[in-house]
């Protein structure tokens, strides 16, 4: 039996669509000072030309008249563009506050010294650094050598100055077993309020190295585990959007309500996991715009030719991922017997784009049932979900 989908006129917006994007997530460049083992990004590094200086800076005008309230700068590395804190004038000048994504390891004094100028401080939402590990030996297995000390060294200026910095901890191969190592040295040891965590993907530079940077199903389990342990010691001072935290979080929302006799959860069933469509966009460091960064596939045009509100409003690439949540789980194949489909929201966009080359279909990470199936027994199921409720 083939999938049962729905039909839509793709150049329409779905109803109440705000008419420009509240933020946008632009890689500024596809330069970068590290090779990492697990970047997402490498693909279109190697393939796309950076912008010019005044061709960004006829984006960030654009966005400016349309209003748009935030921008995320990453790359690559943003601090690799000697013109990057002319930009972030450009941002300010056009009224938008803004976030930096950056592996910390090309922060120093004159770098926290730039920020002093103007509004750049004021303006600024947060720094994010990315640490891999509790030390040198974890963090650059999967970073290049050396990295560690200089990220750790970022990281401290930040905090010594004061800047709203925040961590991210990639959890993959090299550092699923460094956990607690990397909570004791963050948060006891560098005084910081909270990090978030996610997962490395199997995209990117991780297509090249496979199972010797992603997580296998066992260590995918560790990691939950071992994070619930290391988030009730820490008063919750551990986060996640996506990755292990985040999918045990949502598993146990719905064990809890199937032992109340729930069979389901309001406003899931179909595939509605991505939000941010609708209220966000992303632009390429060659201009190109998609729905989301990790969508690089989904083209809507290119800044300074096409209308960043038409592609916004009409393009096919971006409403067909909206238009996901109007297709009822139950009608894709593999789901159609499932007990679960109203606990269900399908998984990120990306990662069923990325294992299937469509994006109709979940991603088996997020799927309830395929994660109770393949416990290692009904017990060490029931145990682990006892232990977080």
């Amino acid at each position: 039996m083939k999938d049962d989908l729905p039909w839509f006129d793709p150049v329409l917006p779905p109803d109440g669509l705000q008419s420009r994007p509240r933020e946008v997530d632009v890689s500024l460049t596809g330069r970068c000072n590290l090779k990492c083992a697990y970047c997402f990004y490498a693909d279109e590094m190697a393939g796309l030309s950076d912008l010019s200086t005044e061709r960004w800076k006829a984006c960030f005008c654009e966005l400016g008249e349309l209003a748009v309230q935030r921008v995320t700068l990453s790359g690559g590395e943003v601090f690799t563009r000697p013109d990057l804190f002319e930009l972030v004038d450009c941002l300010i000048d056009n009224k938008m506050r803004y976030s930096l994504l950056t592996n910390g390891t090309l922060i120093t004094e004159k770098t926290i010294a730039q920020f002093e100028t103007g509004k750049r401080r004021q303006r600024l939402d947060s720094i994010q650094v990315s640490i891999d590990g509790s030390c040198a030996g974890v963090h650059d297995k999967s970073r290049p050598p050396k990295s560690f000390d200089r990220a750790v060294n970022g990281l401290e200026l930040l905090k010594k100055y004061g800047f709203p910095v925040i961590v991210r901890v990639t959890i993959n191969h090299y550092n699923v077993h460094d956990l607690e190592n990397i909570a004791r040295f963050l948060l006891d040891e560098l005084g910081l309020s909270g990090f978030g965590t996610n997962e490395a993907e199997y995209m990117g530079s991780a297509r090249c190295h496979g199972q010797g940077v992603v997580l296998s199903e066992k260590e995918r389990r560790r990691a939950m585990n071992d994070l619930v342990v290391l988030n009730r010691r820490y008063d919750g001072r551990i986060s996640a959007q996506a990755g292990p935290l985040a999918r045990l979080n949502m598993f146990k929302e719905i064990e809890e309500r199937l032992q109340k006799g729930e069979t389901g959860i309001p406003g899931r069933g179909t595939l509605c996991s991505c939000g941010g469509v609708f209220s966000k966009m992303a632009i390429l460091h060659d201009g190109t715009m998609v729905p989301c960064n990790m969508l690089p596939t989904l083209t809507m045009g290119i800044v300074g030719i096409n209308s960043i509100q038409q592609a916004w409003l009409h393009h096919p690439s971006i409403n067909v991922v909206r238009q996901r949540r109007r297709i009822p789980l139950t009608a894709l194949e593999s789901c159609r017997d499932c007990p679960y489909t109203g606990f269900c929201a399908g998984g990120c966009p990306a990662g069923v784009m990325n294992r299937f080359g469509r994006l109709h279909g979940i991603d088996p990470l997020y799927c309830y049932r395929a994660f109770k199936a393949t416990s290692d027994d009904e017990n060490e199921f029931e145990r682990q979900f006892t232990e977080t409720l």
